[in-house]
């Protein structure tokens, strides 16, 4: 995601410095006007606004608090934003550790997969401090169409998390709703076409049950990721003494799925496998 993200920058006429681990990924990018950086700390040291895209929150904490990272390589009054879906709390620990160096630090999660990216039509979730927002807002709008300032740092993340959660009912309701018209004889093409124009139609109805039925399982976000943030989502419920069993149903679902070990660079589609196959072996 971070390169077409990149992509719309360099469009936008804005001087991009870059790093990426395997340098190979960022070359279209060079061509196209960007600047190599050797390591994250020298993106930092040359840029007033810088923008991550990782994995993980270990990987997040790394590269913002580690003994080279963005907090202490970042030159008073910049401006960090990590677009990574992670830790609520770390995203508050990053923010206290870049206020004690003068930068400030925003958590800013995005929604809308790959293909938002590649049409700058992504959700982006922020959180962190209202005057950074303003100033970064001009350059978020160059990736995204619906930007939203919800609170205080870890508030994107929070509210990237609740997105997920909403996410995983809706992937497992498609899912059940294909297995059960298979595992009633109809054919679920047809099925799927007559209810995606009534109160059953969703984004993951209209785009991922195609997908499902297609056996494509091609990556629009992975599925390793997923259960990531479903992990994230079920330790924020936890601290807030709140039950959702229909995330922990997805999680144990997924969990189940990624036992094959290349399952989790699928894409979330792929978890109907796990209903079809229960409809195969009943029938």
């Amino acid at each position: 995601m971070g390169y077409p993200m990149s992509g719309h920058l360099l469009k936008a006429g804005h001087t991009l410095r870059i790093y990426n681990r395997t340098r190979a990924r960022a070359e279209g990018l060079l061509l196209q006007g960007a600047v190599w950086c050797d390591s994250p700390a020298a993106v930092a040291q040359n840029s007033q606004i810088i923008f991550t895209m990782l994995g993980y929150p270990r990987d997040v904490e790394a590269v913002y608090l580690g003994p080279n990272g963005l907090v202490k390589s970042a030159k008073p009054g910049s401006v960090l934003v990590d677009m990574t879906t992670s830790s609520p709390l770390l995203a508050q620990r990053i923010a206290e550790a870049a206020d004690a160096r003068g930068v400030a630090a925003l958590d800013a999660p995005v929604t809308g997969g790959d293909k938002g990216a590649r049409e700058a039509t992504l959700t982006i979730l922020v959180g962190g401090d209202p005057t950074a927002f303003a100033r970064v807002q001009p350059l978020l709008s160059c990736l995204g169409r619906n930007i939203v300032h919800l609170g205080g740092p870890g508030s994107g993340q929070h509210a990237k998390l609740a997105n997920q959660i909403a996410i995983a009912g809706a992937i497992q309701g498609v899912c059940e709703s294909l297995a059960y018209a298979r595992a009633a004889e109809l054919d679920p093409s047809r099925v799927l076409s007559a209810i995606s124009g009534g109160a059953a139609a969703s984004w993951q109805l209209l785009n991922l049950g195609p997908k499902m039925l297609a056996g494509d399982d091609a990556p629009g976000f992975y599925a390793k990721h997923f259960v990531k943030d479903l992990e994230l989502a079920l330790v924020g419920a936890k601290e807030s003494g709140l039950d959702i069993p229909a995330a922990q149903l997805a999680l144990r679902r997924y969990r189940q799925m990624l036992q094959s070990p290349e399952s989790g660079d699928r894409g979330t589609q792929a978890l109907f496998h796990e209903y079809d196959t229960d409809v195969s072996q009943k029938t």
